[in-house]
């Protein structure tokens, strides 16, 4: 158990890494990113809260729902610095690359972006852009519901790609803060947490919402496991690759049927 002042840090540091927001940095150890890590999923849940509220507020105002979903999708990227897109990029160029080691991580690490990378961003923005947009002919509640648990969710799996015995893939870095730092109460507490707001974001199939959660997890623990695999664990790229790629899928099962 954390003490008080790893609470508190924990928190700002969550804040800081998952959001623009100007938090003023505390004291930053282990510890206290694995509060942080811990709370990602709360932290995604506010995130995706304004998110709502923009898009329900276009929505009011008589704009377009792709409109209205688009201008939602890069408030998003603007309150998340585009930090979490770029690891999808490096990641995707990374594992495009089919090389291994300190090979991947240094193509990872390059400033530039390659075609694998451009295509990650561009088909993740299109799935979220035209998920957000079906939820118009939805209830305001469904749709509220809907982008908080994905936005969420997708914070989620960096708390799964964090826990305990996943090794980070540099002695340095984001990756070597968090690699490891949660362990499992954490983790069943903010599953659980969100497959159950997920419940009423499929009017009628509450069943539904739950179980896109998990499955949407599984394939984020399949990725981090496969990129442990090929570059030696995670790092602050392939905590961003996760959040976008659960954050995308599930938008996607939430809209379907």
């Amino acid at each position: 158990m954390p003490d008080g002042s790893a609470l508190t840090a924990g928190v700002r540091l969550a804040v800081t890494t998952f959001t623009v927001l100007p938090v003023r940095a505390g004291r930053v150890d282990r510890a206290t990113a694995g509060v942080a890590m811990s709370l990602a999923p709360a932290v995604g849940a506010l995130l995706g809260a304004a998110l709502a509220g923009a898009f329900l507020t276009l929505g009011g105002l008589g704009a377009p729902a792709l409109v209205a979903a688009a201008v939602t999708v890069a408030l998003g990227a603007l309150l998340t610095r585009g930090l979490h897109l770029d690891g999808l990029a490096d990641t995707a160029d990374g594992l495009g690359s089919y090389r291994t080691g300190p090979a991947a991580l240094d193509i990872m690490k390059k400033p530039d972006v390659g075609p694998f990378g451009v295509a990650a961003i561009v088909l993740a923005l299109l799935v979220q852009a035209a998920a957000i947009a079906a939820l118009a002919a939805r209830p305001w509640t469904a749709a509220l519901a809907t982008v908080v648990v994905a936005t969420s969710a997708g914070r989620l799996a960096a708390t799964w790609a964090c826990r305990r015995g996943v090794p980070a893939a540099r002695p340095d870095g984001l990756g070597a803060l968090v690699a490891g730092t949660v362990g499992p109460l954490p983790l069943a507490a903010g599953t659980a947490a969100v497959a159950a707001v997920a419940a009423a974001a499929v009017p009628g199939r509450g069943w539904q919402g739950p179980i896109v959660v998990v499955m949407a997890i599984a394939v984020a623990v399949v990725l981090t496991r496969h990129v442990v695999r090929r570059v030696g664990g995670i790092t602050g790229d392939v905590l961003g690759a996760g959040i976008e790629v659960t954050t995308t899928l599930t938008y996607v099962g939430l809209v379907l049927g």
